[in-house]
């Protein structure tokens, strides 16, 4: 039986003799080339591919066997994978350090579903925000909902940082081709004044409503933005601070913030606790992707998240798409000493969606302790980076190809266009599929000598192969594959966390620059010279910017 939870921490993960089995296998493994692997097993693309949930992987190209698989599904059991699955699925405090339960799992479940935190059945209050969201959003869309002046919204104006900013970016993105035509979107994140000035430099206070997005309501970025904003409409309203609530609205816990900003608590969406920030798109934070695409696919895309949900939490791990990528992931990561990992969709809708990749990855997953504090030997959270292909193609992928860094490959792409353009989606697909191929099998010098390559030119024209990549295939990109496409990645981030036995739900990490800005801010705000106690790198710093930056007004 696998070990609890609070058993299993105190064992250290590189000595578990499934770890060991894995570090000499791969040591078998580093030699063999992906040709020489589909020379032995002709038929492992039609064998080592999984569907679930609308969603086909290809890992016939990563750079594993069959003995591979069963020892890493080995070590998932060792670690008790199964078991910690159960734990987040049942509302337990998976979250270790802060306590909390981790139930983003709860906000796409059905109505009837009931899962209970100290008693309370959350899936009923998450239904219950979804209504809210669902009304006010039919309001605002049909013009029943007016500003101030009586003129319908034609503008929403998302305002939040982090998890609150990156999912309803890439979902907005991701989802445009099903939103309303007549409104504009945007979205405010950076404290840098220029993000707000442009963001509304053209639009018309009377017809915009702003989304505040922050937990607490004192998140300092989004509230500097918040501030700004609330100036801007109270300018174009004769100063009538009564004006304000049909022009903002919030996502929050904190009410009496809320309402001493201005906005009506009855204009406050709930969110809780157990949800945290990167994991948030799929709850009141999507306020403004219901805004633009309308209740009735934004319960579609919720629909999506819970079909891989389930997926994940009944399949068989040999079956298993989020365990299965999770650990290939690891495989790549630990064993063969790739840093990094590349997210490439074959889709300009989805041109956000490997940055929103990068915090749900590297703010679960870039820990250095294990969940009892101690050290960790092995590398964690791979580096997320990647673009949109066939635009990535003509920029790094000459890295990918020829340099000497180990990157796998994340390919993205769907079957059906969303927009038809003669024969061009043939041509994105065509390219995604030789990438993978060229990729893995590369070209060898006798291949170049072969194609009349002169020999002068035959290493600059030769490439290694051996680079492993996932392929990843929907039918569409619809509402409900994204949903499923994020919650794949949500859960195979999960699974590295709990193999390399660290808590992939609290962000401290993000915590000590925060507390330093807050004192340094101080320091800039200062009428007369400060006494500086910082290193003398960052005291230069704060005295060159004091001397050069423009008058304070």
């Amino acid at each position: 039986m696998p070990p609890s939870f609070s058993e299993r921490s105190s064992v250290a993960l590189t000595s578990r003799p499934q770890w060991l089995a894995l570090q000499a296998h791969a040591e078998k493994i580093v030699p063999l080339h992906l040709r020489e692997l589909f020379e032995r097993d002709p038929a492992r693309g039609e064998r080592l591919h999984v569907t679930a949930a609308g969603l086909y992987l290809d890992y016939a190209k990563q750079r594993v066997t069959g003995e591979t698989l069963r020892l890493l599904l080995e070590l998932a059991d060792a670690c008790g994978l199964r078991a910690r699955i159960e734990a987040m699925f049942r509302g337990e405090l998976v979250n270790v350090t802060e306590q909390r339960a981790v139930l983003h799992t709860a906000l796409r479940a059905t109505a009837g579903e009931h899962i209970l935190v100290n008693g309370r059945d959350v899936v009923a209050d998450v239904h219950a925000v979804l209504e809210r969201m669902a009304a006010f959003c039919e309001l605002v869309r049909s013009g029943v909902w007016t500003g101030y002046s009586g003129k319908r919204i034609r503008n929403v104006i998302n305002i939040g940082i982090g998890g609150s900013d990156l999912g309803p970016v890439m979902a907005f993105d991701a989802l445009r081709h099903y939103s309303r035509r007549d409104m504009s979107f945007r979205f405010v994140s950076n404290v840098d004044g220029t993000d707000f000035i442009e963001a509304v430099r053209d639009l018309d206070p009377t017809e915009t409503l702003f989304v505040v997005c922050s937990k607490t309501f004192t998140t300092q970025e989004t509230l500097a933005d918040a501030h700004a904003a609330r100036a801007w409409c109270l300018h174009a309203m004769d100063n009538d601070e009564t004006a304000l609530a049909r022009h903002f609205v919030a996502v929050s816990t904190n009410e009496a913030e809320v309402v001493s900003f201005g906005i009506d608590a009855g204009n406050m969406f709930g969110i809780w606790d157990w949800v945290g920030g990167r994991y948030s798109m799929d709850s009141a934070i999507g306020l403004s992707t219901m805004l633009a695409i309308g209740p009735e696919h934004f319960r579609a895309m919720l629909a999506g998240f819970h079909d891989m949900d389930i997926h994940f939490r009944v399949a068989p791990f040999e079956k298993n798409l989020p365990v299965l990528h999770g650990l290939l992931a690891l495989w790549n990561n630990n064993f063969l000493g790739a840093a990094t990992l590349a997210v490439l969709p074959y889709e300009q809708y989805l041109k956000h969606f490997p940055a929103y990749l990068q915090q749900l990855a590297m703010e679960s997953n870039g820990k250095h302790v294990t969940v009892d504090g101690a050290r960790v030997d092995y590398p964690t959270g791979p580096v997320f980076w990647g673009a949109p292909g066939t635009n990535g193609q003509h920029s790094f992928y000459q890295l990918l190809h020829q340099g000497t860094h180990l990157i796998p490959c994340d390919f993205i792409g769907f079957c059906q266009p969303l927009n038809r353009l003669g024969g061009q989606h043939d041509v994105l697909m065509a390219n995604l599929f030789a990438q993978g191929e060229a990729l893995a099998f590369g070209k060898t010098a006798e291949e170049a000598k072969i194609d009349g390559i002169p020999a002068a030119l035959v290493p600059h024209r030769t490439f290694e192969g051996n680079r492993p990549s996932n392929t990843i295939l929907a039918e569409r990109l619809t509402p409900h594959a994204l949903g499923t496409l994020v919650a794949l990645y949500e859960h195979s981030v999960f699974v590295q966390g709990v193999i390399w036995n660290i808590d992939s739900f609290d962000q401290w990490g993000v915590e000590l620059g925060k507390s330093l800005a807050m004192s340094t801010e101080a320091d800039l705000a200062s009428t007369s010279e400060p006494l500086l106690a910082h290193d003398s790198s960052t005291n230069a710093l704060i005295r060159h910017y004091r001397q050069r930056r423009e008058p304070r007004t």
